[in-house]
């Protein structure tokens, strides 16, 4: 089984997946829309890859506000975690993903990424970005079961 991280936007859907033993997330591709609320080809490719890829939990990027609020994004991000565990009956869990693009912008910053080529690359690196940062706290927390939302939801 791996963990699948999922980093969704308006126009975007990065997706990172973990390695078997949950140490370590990759980035494996963004998913492009044209359109926000279409979304049947992007459930139909994320649940490609969860049978490809053998998925056994799903983490979303869960963009709360600085102030720790729940805004339209978030909103957005949970009615989408929705939709994922009711389409794959797997377990979802939202993650919170303040300041991630930011880490995945100095990332590629530092790896001296074109511009053009950062802007294709960087929500596939903010989805391995959340998905690390879940696999630590696992780690380091001793989980080997999955926590309930309102656990994560501090």
């Amino acid at each position: 089984m791996r963990i699948m991280g999922l980093d969704v936007g308006a126009a975007t859907v990065g997706v990172a997946i973990s390695d078997e033993l949950f140490c370590t997330a990759q980035g494996i591709e963004v998913i492009r829309r044209k359109y926000e609320n279409k979304l049947r080809q992007t459930y139909a490719r994320i649940e490609q890859l969860i049978e490809e890829y053998k998925v056994g939990l799903v983490v979303i990027g869960y963009p709360k506000n600085m102030d720790n609020t729940i805004g339209a994004r978030a909103e957005k991000s949970e009615s989408f975690a929705q939709d994922i565990r009711r389409r794959t009956g797997l377990k979802t869990i939202l993650w919170d993903e303040r300041l991630t693009t930011v880490s995945a912008h100095r990332v590629l910053d530092m790896a001296q990424v074109h511009w053009q080529k950062k802007n294709k690359v960087v929500d596939k690196i903010a989805a391995a970005v959340i998905l690390q940062n879940y696999l630590d706290w696992r780690s380091n927390a001793g989980q080997m079961e999955t926590v309930e939302k309102e656990d994560l939801l501090r």
